[in-house]
């Protein structure tokens, strides 16, 4: 795969003289990050550029990029390997850097990176972007934090593999081994209330079951505050983690809860990887994925804004969270379906299935599937508690045949866009396809 990076980077450099390069690029963390990288290094070539932030490559995009003239090079981060049929009568010689899985035949216009065509492990689209604008100038290896943030927040930090291991090495990071609760630099009390990377029941979303939890660990205030976790002694650990497990169902272990903390340096203040990450998201899940883009640029004025909308999301997970621990949920073997309707956002029902997928509240192999409307469409979004099991892609693909739609993700976190009047059919044949799935394996 680096062989064919340099081949498409020499490609790439040959054809943007004397034109504009059109960046389209996924409103997560993965695709905003993945666009500040490239940008970065479009400026130090002195290379004009644009920059859409999109949820997905819908019809009205599409139309855009059909009519956009020759002088113009399009490049897509993040997104594009499951519209590869959609793009071959785009004028214009494309670029994809993806590593979401490939399901149609490659048309004669693009130029792609992705790591399932070289049976490559596991790699984030930020960490595949960052190797194009090393590749480019190896000026650009200062770029390597921002892939970090891209790769913690596509949730492949735990994968050992050589490519990651190239971008850590590159980065100015600091790993330290402990609890997977984020931010670890801030007061333990209010990472314990939102912490939405372990979901703790009586804890997350709840200020007095925090202090709670804290005080049953025997972890008194120092001074004013709470220490933050990176803070903590080891015998402070070791109760916390206590504390934590007695309030998760019994099938949790020590080591379900431990792994690899990412601090890096922004602003001149150490920062964890997972709450930067958790903020660029936050921008673009509710759509502003402009001021994601201006932080990871550097602006001062776009960072604390995105903590302003940072705190606004954080309130509707915590909303979302709720209404799905108080509602009707369709409970199969091994799966859950969540459909949520107009009570929860479609941009953030993702993130919610993810939540519960990592929450430990499930067996591993289960089914997370939540659904939520938007506008005239439903978001559907599915998860694989354990990131094992069946191949939750290719179940949606079978659905969608029938009822209509676009498809695509990953055998363990795939999603779905249907037309609302859909809506009894899907839930029939996603059942249905649930059951049969289980008995196949």
């Amino acid at each position: 795969m680096l062989g064919a990076i340099k081949e498409i980077v020499k490609k790439f450099l040959s054809q943007i003289e004397n034109k504009e390069v059109v960046i389209v690029s996924h409103y997560d963390t993965d695709g905003i990050t993945s666009a500040a990288i490239l940008a970065k290094a479009l400026k130090r070539l002195d290379q004009k550029f644009c920059i859409k932030i999109i949820k997905q490559l819908e019809e009205q995009t599409l139309d855009e990029l059909r009519n956009l003239d020759k002088n113009k090079l399009i490049i897509l981060l993040d997104l594009g390997s499951g519209s590869l049929h959609h793009l071959g009568d785009i004028k214009s010689e494309l670029f994809i850097i993806d590593h979401h899985e490939i399901i149609h035949e490659i048309p004669k216009n693009v130029n792609i990176i992705n790591p399932h065509l070289y049976n490559e492990e596991e790699v984030s689209g930020a960490c595949l972007t960052y190797l194009f604008a090393k590749e480019i100038s190896a000026e650009n290896k200062d770029l390597s934090n921002l892939a970090l943030i891209g790769m913690v927040g596509d949730m492949l930090e735990r994968e050992v593999s050589k490519i990651n291991n190239v971008l850590l090495n590159d980065a100015e990071v600091i790993v330290k081994k402990g609890l997977l609760l984020y931010p670890a630099t801030r007061p333990l009390h209010k990472t314990l209330e939102f912490a939405t990377g372990i979901f703790i029941p009586g804890v997350t979303g709840s200020s007095r079951g925090a202090i709670s939890l804290l005080k049953d660990a025997g972890i008194e205030k120092n001074g004013y505050e709470y220490k933050s976790l990176i803070e903590l002694d080891n015998e402070e650990m070791s109760k916390l983690i206590t504390s934590i497990l007695l309030r998760l169902p019994s099938r949790n272990t020590h080591e379900n809860l431990i792994g690899n903390i990412y601090l890096i340096k922004l602003f001149n203040r150490l920062e964890d990887a997972r709450e930067i990450s958790a903020m660029i998201n936050a921008c673009g899940r509710l759509e502003c994925g402009e001021i994601a883009l201006a932080f990871c640029m550097g602006s001062k004025k776009a960072k604390s804004t995105a903590e302003s909308i940072y705190a606004k999301y954080k309130q509707h997970i915590v909303s979302a969270l709720d209404y799905v621990s108080k509602s009707h949920n369709l409970i199969g073997r091994e799966y859950v379906i969540i459909n949520a309707k107009d009570e929860i956002k479609d941009t953030i029902i993702g993130t919610v299935a993810s939540i519960l997928a990592n929450s430990q509240a499930y067996e591993k192999g289960t089914v997370i599937i939540a659904m939520a409307y938007a506008q005239n469409k439903i978001k559907v979004s599915a998860r694989i508690v354990g990131r094992n099991g069946r191949n939750i892609r290719e179940m949606l693909e079978e659905v969608v045949k029938c009822v209509g739609g676009d498809c695509g993700g990953h055998a363990a976190a795939a999603g779905c866009l249907i037309n609302k009047e859909k809506e009894d059919e899907f839930l029939n044949l996603l059942r249905k396809q649930l059951d049969m799935e289980i008995v196949k394996v």
